[in-house]
């Protein structure tokens, strides 16, 4: 399969209210979307998300190794494969996703493969910190959507008068899931979780930065460990996994280069998939990996709901076509390879 033309379009999307976490406040979502065309006019879409708010590479250096990629002379899907062992996570993520749609594609276009993209997945509320009413308030408008499980943004306000409040307004049944995004140290990550147990916490995403305090941190707490940013490959949920740092993990596709590492990942450690604050391209491969974990995502015989809703947070989209809520259902869209297929005015809009 040779690649007759590569598009790289870095764009940004706004958020309907700030976005607030321990990491920081967002605006809006920077991002780069990726078009492979081959030979025969089949295009295949990627995205990269960058991560600088967590150290990673900004998005001017993923916009540059995604251009690189269109300079060979002579551009197949082997060589865009070669090469994209050297770029950042999320440019490896963006390449190795357009590879996915474009085989989809091809193959669909070839008989191969039927259009139709298989069973929704359930998924999380997201709620970003705030003062508790108005993040009750928030999951409440979720809970009214349908939703049963909520994640909370912990680390920058009163972090248990949050949870607090939130078990008190939606009840007994609501699963809830917090999310300190590593800004705890561990002292504070004892206490604060100690002081949360009451409230039958499902699972503590990345609650302190390394793996060392997160080992420390689960012999102290019964509310189970699930990492975040410690885990980016097999071999970090190799070494946590060997430590009994976390019981599972969040994948996002950005930070770990893509479907593949994360499947690799998974056979490792228990997994959901969550969006790293993704376009619409990034929410269908997020939501195809999701669908491909089967028992690597259940954790004492159950499925663990995906962080992969964020598409509310958004005020816009870029796409024509793209995954869709219903309740807390996300369902992947019709057609072939991830089935997204892009709003070019809306693309040009949004367009960095």
């Amino acid at each position: 399969m040779k690649i007759a033309s590569v598009e790289v379009v870095p764009y940004a999307l706004p958020f309907k209210e700030p976005y607030a976490t321990a990491t920081g406040t967002l605006t809006q979502r920077e991002m780069v979307l990726l078009r492979l065309r081959d030979e025969d006019g089949l295009v295949g879409l990627g995205e990269a998300v960058p991560l600088s708010l967590r150290g990673g590479a900004p998005l001017p250096q993923v916009v540059e190794e995604l251009k690189a990629l269109g300079e060979r002379e002579a551009l197949d899907e082997a060589s865009v494969r070669a090469d994209s062992a050297a770029l950042s996570a999320p440019a490896r993520c963006a390449a190795l996703t357009a590879l996915l749609d474009l085989r989809g594609r091809h193959a669909a276009a070839e008989g191969k493969a039927s259009e139709g993209a298989g069973e929704p997945v359930r998924c999380n509320a997201t709620l970003v910190s705030g003062a508790p009413a108005a993040v009750v308030s928030a999951a409440e408008r979720w809970a009214g959507e349908g939703f049963s499980t909520f994640k909370l943004k912990l680390g920058a306000g009163d972090d248990v008068a949050q949870v607090r409040a939130v078990r008190e307004a939606l009840g007994p049944r609501a699963r809830i899931r917090i999310d300190a995004n590593g800004a705890w140290d561990l002292e504070t990550a004892k206490r604060t979780l100690a002081e949360l147990e009451p409230y039958e916490i499902e699972l503590a995403e990345q609650p302190v930065a390394s793996v060392e305090e997160a080992t420390e941190l689960a012999r102290s707490t019964t509310i189970p460990l699930a990492a975040d940013e410690s885990v980016a490959s097999r071999a970090e949920a190799g070494r946590a996994a060997e430590a009994g740092a976390f019981a599972m993990t969040g994948i996002k596709l950005s930070k770990v280069g893509g479907p593949e590492e994360a499947l690799e990942i998974a056979e490792v450690l228990p997994a959901y998939v969550t969006s790293a604050l993704d376009g619409p391209v990034g929410i269908a491969a997020a939501l195809q990996l999701a669908q491909s974990l089967g028992d690597l995502g259940r954790v004492a015989g159950e499925s663990l709901a995906h962080g992969l809703a964020t598409q509310r947070l958004f005020a816009a989209t870029i796409a024509a076509r793209e995954c869709e809520l219903r309740g807390d259902l996300l369902h992947p869209p019709p057609g072939s390879g991830l089935g997204v297929e892009i709003d070019e005015s809306a693309l040009q809009a949004h367009r960095l």
